[in-house]
C-alpha cells in the first residue's frame, strides 16, 4: 500500500497548489503528470512545465511503504475534488496503475515511471537572497500584473521586471500601451539586481501567496529565480531580454486632478457600456471644475458622465482605452487617486495622493 487511509484534504490541498502550471496538452505526456514522493513523515508533490517547477510538502503519519510515482495531475485532482469532504483515501500501486479507494468508490489511473519525470535543475549558484513578507509581495504583484503583455513578440514584455536596489524592491509591467510601477522598502540593503519574471510565474505567485506577515525567501540568479514560502518552493526560468527604460515612460506633469476612486471608477464602468466594442475608447473633456467622460459606438449610441472637481489647469480633450483605466483603478485600494495630464497627445499618469510608490501610465488614443 502506497498510502493507507489519509484524509482527502491532505492530498487535495497540496495537489491544488502545484496543479496550476500543468497543461492538459503537453509535448511530453509525463508533463501532464504530478510527481508524488512519499516517506514516513510526508508526501511531496511536484509539477513542472520545464519553465516553472512547483513543489510542496504535506506532513502525514503513515507506516505504509515509501515510494515515488507520477500520475495525471488533472484527473487525480478531479477525483479527489468530487469525493465527500470527510473521505478517507487509500492509494495503492498495482503494476503500472494507481488504484484509488475511498468509501465504496474505486478508480484506476495510468502511471508513468518517476525516473522519467523532468525535474528542473537548480541554477542558483551565487544567487542574491532576499526576504520579504508574503502580504507585501502579493500586494505589489497585484498592483502591476494586469499591465503585462499577452503573447507579445517582444517576449520581454510578457512578464514583470523585478528590480532590487539598495533597500528598495520595484516591480514594473508594460504592454507598450500602459505601464504600471510599484515600489516598497525592504528591511535590508542589497546590490542592484534585476530579473524579468514570466507571466505564468507572476500569475502562480499571485494565487499561492497569502496576505500574511509570513516571509518569502527570494533567490535571484542569472537564469533562474526561486521563491520559498510555507511548504512551497516555486522555481522558474527568467525571461532573457532587456526590459524597456521605464523611467523615461513615467512623466512629470504639473496639471493634477484629485478624484474619489470609487466615483471615477463607477463613472467609467457606466461609460464603458456604450463604448466601441473593439477599441473601447472614452473621451475625457476636462475644463475648470468639470470632467466629462464621453463614449460612443458604431451604432451612434452615446453615454456621458459628468464629475465636478477642483481642476484649474488648461482645458483638455483626450481619449483613452477605458479597460486600461479600469484595470488601474480596480487594482488600487486607495480612497482617492490623482490624474495628472500633459497635453492632448500625452499619456495620463495615475497615482495616489501623497504617495510616490505607485504609478500607472496610460497612453492616449484617437477617438
Amino acid at each position: 500500500m502506497f498510502i493507507e487511509k489519509i484524509d482527502r484534504d491532505e492530498l487535495l490541498k497540496p495537489l491544488q497548489t502545484v496543479v496550476g502550471i500543468v497543461e492538459r496538452k503537453q509535448p511530453l505526456p509525463i508533463l501532464s503528470n504530478v510527481l508524488i514522493e512519499k516517506n514516513s513523515t510526508s508526501i511531496v508533490f511536484v509539477a513542472t512545465d520545464l519553465e516553472i517547477q512547483i513543489s510542496t510538502k504535506q506532513s502525514i503519519e503513515s507506516n505504509s511503504d515509501f515510494g515515488t510515482l507520477t500520475v495525471s495531475a488533472k484527473k487525480l485532482q478531479e477525483i479527489l475534488r468530487v469525493l465527500p469532504d470527510s473521505s478517507q483515501v487509500s492509494l495503492d500501486i498495482q503494476e503500472n496503475k494507481l488504484l484509488i479507494k475511498a468509501n465504496k468508490s474505486r478508480f484506476s489511473l495510468q502511471t508513468l515511471p518517476a525516473k522519467d519525470f523532468p525535474v528542473v535543475a537548480e541554477q542558483l549558484v551565487g544567487a542574491t537572497k532576499i526576504n520579504i513578507k508574503q502580504g507585501v509581495l502579493k500586494k505589489l504583484l497585484g498592483l502591476v500584473q494586469y499591465a503585462m503583455a499577452q503573447q507579445d513578440i517582444r517576449y520581454y514584455l510578457n512578464g514583470v521586471l523585478l528590480l532590487i536596489e539598495g533597500d528598495q524592491i520595484r516591480l514594473i509591467a508594460t504592454d507598450g500601451h500602459r505601464l504600471a510601477y510599484v515600489s516598497a522598502k525592504l528591511e535590508n540593503s542589497y546590490n542592484k539586481y534585476e530579473v524579468i519574471l514570466s507571466r505564468k510565474t507572476v500569475n502562480e505567485l499571485s494565487k499561492l501567496l497569502t496576505d500574511t506577515e509570513e516571509v518569502v525567501n527570494l533567490e535571484l540568479a542569472e537564469k533562474q529565480v526561486r521563491f520559498t514560502f510555507q511548504n512551497i518552493i516555486l522555481t522558474s526560468k527568467i525571461i532573457d531580454g532587456k526590459f524597456p527604460d521605464y523611467e523615461r515612460v513615467i512623466p512629470n506633469y504639473t496639471n493634477h486632478l484629485i478624484l474619489d476612486r470609487v466615483t471615477i471608477l463607477h463613472a467609467l464602468q457606466r461609460a464603458a457600456i456604450l463604448s466601441n466594442e473593439k477599441f473601447r475608447g472614452v473621451r475625457f473633456v476636462l475644463t475648470e471644475k468639470t470632467l466629462r467622460i464621453i463614449s460612443s459606438n458604431s451604432e451612434q449610441e452615446e453615454a456621458q458622465e459628468e464629475i465636478e472637481n477642483d481642476y484649474h489647469g488648461p482645458a483638455l480633450d483626450i481619449g483613452f482605452n477605458v479597460n486600461y483605466l479600469l484595470d488601474g483603478l480596480n487594482s488600487t485600494p486607495s480612497q482617492a487617486v490623482t490624474f495628472s495630464f500633459g497635453d492632448p497627445n500625452s499619456s495620463i499618469l495615475i497615482t495616489v495622493p501623497g504617495e510616490n510608490d505607485y504609478k500607472y501610465v496610460v497612453m492616449p488614443m484617437r477617438i
